[in-house]
């Protein structure tokens, strides 16, 4: 959906959008990675405004994801919940010569190259931020075990714990020649 920012009256206009399970496709999907689609309706709030030179976008997220666990790779439902703001600019003008600063608010802006806005890559955009570094299917996830790939939440790992400390290892396959 394109909003024209150029049209919206005086006060806040609001927006109560419903994304879908197949709204939101991965872009380009690789076999091993870890967002996997939505997993039921996305809810989103948002409230656009004029303030001074800037848009202001005000909202809310609600929903969950499909998500691989980075330590034993389960598929589980991830929820997100997020409130952000931001101020949107219009393109800035073109330099008359040299160059040009951006100023210290200007950092926390997003510049349109137009004056519209989709409200779309805005919400996808908010989603990405939203989620975490790292999933994890429940915080106790012992993940998979390193020698015979076992999911260490479900069976038992039956392969040799090796004794000692991991770091003196290669020690042990040293032969020392006494002369």
């Amino acid at each position: 959906m394109i909003v024209r920012l150029k049209e919206l009256l005086p006060g806040p206009r609001h927006f109560d959008l419903r994304f879908e399970s197949g709204w939101w496709e991965v872009v380009n999907p690789e076999p091993d990675g870890q967002v996997l689609g939505l997993d039921g309706p996305l809810k989103v709030r948002l409230a656009l405004s004029r303030e001074g030179r800037y848009y202001a976008a005000d909202g809310s997220l609600s929903g969950s994801v499909r998500a691989r666990c980075d330590r034993c790779l389960e598929v589980y439902s991830h929820h997100v919940r997020s409130r952000f703001r931001l101020l949107l600019a219009s393109p800035l003008p073109e330099p008359v010569a040299g160059d040009s600063a951006l100023l210290e608010e200007d950092m926390s802006v997003e510049f349109l190259s137009d004056e519209e806005v989709n409200i779309d890559q805005l919400v996808r955009e908010q989603l990405y931020l939203a989620l975490p570094v790292k999933f994890l299917c429940h915080e106790g996830c012992r993940g998979l075990c390193s020698g015979c790939g076992a999911n260490l939440n479900y069976e038992t790992c039956t392969c040799p714990v090796p004794g000692g400390h991991p770091a003196f290892r290669k020690l042990e396959q040293l032969k020392v020649k006494m002369g």
